[in-house]
């Protein structure tokens, strides 16, 4: 056991030889945090065994995926994605108690300043899609509605696209809204059924996938970011359980709490209630908010 910070360099003894060197850390978080980062590290390399051309080869894939990083992308997340750590990593910083829904990652496709809208409106601005009708409640984990609810929403289009990803064919602010509840608790809006879609695999990551043998699909969904005075921030997704991709998310996102029956409704004067010309999708979700701890 190497108890001092000199110690020679052995295979043996590599993790406490390389660790002892960090006695001086400015941080003690930066140094538990480095610990155990090296001590995994050298687990992994021990056990692998990798030739020389081996590890050069991971080099040059950290490299190619810095290199493929720019102001719209960000492809050290994507690595995060879909090797679940960005999922593992929302887990621990979201642990709910008991009956308050489950949270999953933001993805790459927010956008901070889409418009409060009446409640009811349709968020789908170009008519293009199967017409779906979403509803629900916000509730407390007493089962108690809350009012006042900010509840912010997003989703792809009927081909798998957002409208920040095809400027000048999708309006600006498709399928976006925020709305905001009343005394009832209750949310509803119109928008279309969403299409499963792939991640960005032109890079070193969508070459990854390829190279495991996985694809690069995300299962269709609707995304929410929902606030309240008193409660804690819940960002997540529900999702079709029917969507062929549902049990192979390329970046592991679902949970069996998020799924939600994406139901066909064959209702003429609900048809006409709502807007819509025919049949339509409906959803019915409600979600549970932890109260702010």
């Amino acid at each position: 056991m190497i108890t001092q910070e000199n110690g020679f360099f052995t295979e043996e003894d590599s993790v406490e030889v390389v660790t002892s060197r960090n006695s001086n850390a400015k941080s003690e978080r930066l140094k538990q945090a480095m610990d155990v980062v090296i001590r995994k590290l050298h687990e992994a390399v021990k056990e692998i065994e990798p030739s020389q051309e081996e590890w050069m080869e991971a080099i040059q894939f950290l490299t190619q995926t810095g290199a493929t990083c720019n102001d719209w992308r960000q492809e050290f997340i994507l690595l995060s994605d879909v090797l679940g750590v960005s999922m593992l990593v929302d887990a621990i910083n979201n642990r709910k108690p008991s009956g308050a829904s489950e949270s999953t990652v933001l993805g790459p496709f927010h956008v901070a300043e889409a418009p409060e809208l009446p409640m009811g409106s349709n968020i789908c601005l170009d008519q293009k899609g199967e017409d779906m009708f979403i509803q629900g409640l916000i509730l407390d984990t007493s089962g108690q509605p809350i009012a006042d609810a900010v509840i912010d929403v997003w989703q792809a289009n009927d081909e798998g696209f957002y409208d920040v990803q095809q400027k000048g064919i999708q309006p600006d602010f498709n399928l976006r809204g925020v709305f905001r509840t009343g005394k009832d608790g209750r949310y509803w809006f119109r928008a279309v059924k969403p299409k499963y879609y792939p991640i960005p695999d032109d890079g070193p990551v969508g070459q990854l996938l390829s190279d495991l043998g996985r694809h690069p699909y995300r299962p269709a969904h609707l995304h929410y970011i929902i606030k309240a005075v008193g409660f804690e921030t819940l960002t997540t997704h529900i999702f079709d359980p029917k969507d062929p991709y549902i049990n192979s998310d390329a970046v592991f996102g679902v949970k069996r709490s998020l799924l939600a029956e994406f139901v066909k409704v064959d209702d003429r004067t609900r048809s006409v209630a709502y807007g819509f010309e025919g049949d339509f999708w409906e959803v019915v979700h409600d979600f549970v908010l932890a109260e702010e701890r």
